[in-house]
């Protein structure tokens, strides 16, 4: 099983006339945020394969369709949803989906730097992550396990994270992954430039993966 992961940058691999060749094998994908829905349309419609999405901090256009709370806050016309919103990627915010034999969750935003939307403390991230437990609980009784996949915005804390507010990691996520195990979690928000940099890291039992403009992840069949 392969699972191509995308955040924060529109890559020409991707986004290309051959991207049916170079990704043809893919089984899904995966966003971690800061990439526009139209984006996701054009990879949706070329490989014909699930998206799973989440919000990061920037990039925001039609998070209104998916967040009630920010209805107000934004305005898109009618014509951009009709635009834009069709390709049919699954949104996963504070949620958990089964998808082959695969448990998927996603927690987007980043930590609260500047009072904009799709922002939170670790109080707020908490809150979030309280709203899954149920379904956390529900997957370790149904299938023996919390979740396998946890895809996020932003990184853990002292993991992969900047000094800066802005692109800070939650501390949240540290006691998630040890408490709830998942195999993988892949975040996006911090911006790899050089190649040296580091993109995977080993967490407890978890391997924590910036997905920055694209990485494939290969699995065996049965996890």
């Amino acid at each position: 099983m392969k699972i191509l992961c995308i955040a924060d940058h529109i890559d020409p691999i991707i986004y290309s006339s051959q991207i049916k060749t170079r990704y043809h094998d893919i089984d899904f994908v995966i966003s971690c945020g800061d990439l526009r829905l139209n984006y996701y349309d054009f990879i949706i419609t070329n490989l014909n394969k699930p998206l799973f999405f989440i919000f990061g901090n920037h990039k925001l256009n039609g998070i209104e369709y998916y967040k009630k709370e920010y209805r107000r806050e934004l305005y898109a016309p009618r014509t951009y949803y009709q635009m834009y919103c069709k390709g049919g990627g699954t949104y996963i915010d504070h949620k958990i989906i089964k998808y082959k034999n695969l448990l998927i969750g996603g927690l987007g935003g980043s930590l609260w730097y500047n009072g904009g939307i799709n922002q939170y403390s670790e109080t707020g991230m908490l809150f979030k992550i309280l709203r899954m437990l149920p379904k956390l609980f529900f997957n370790k009784i149904r299938y023996g396990r919390y979740i396998d996949i946890l895809v996020t915005h932003s990184p853990p804390f002292g993991i992969h994270d900047k000094k800066d507010r802005c692109h800070r990691g939650f501390k949240i996520f540290l006691f998630f992954m040890q408490v709830f195990k998942p195999r993988f979690f892949i975040h996006g928000h911090v911006h790899l430039y050089n190649i040296n940099e580091k993109r995977k890291t080993r967490y407890y039992n978890t391997e924590i993966i910036n997905a920055y403009n694209r990485y494939t992840i290969e699995l065996q069949e049965g996890l």
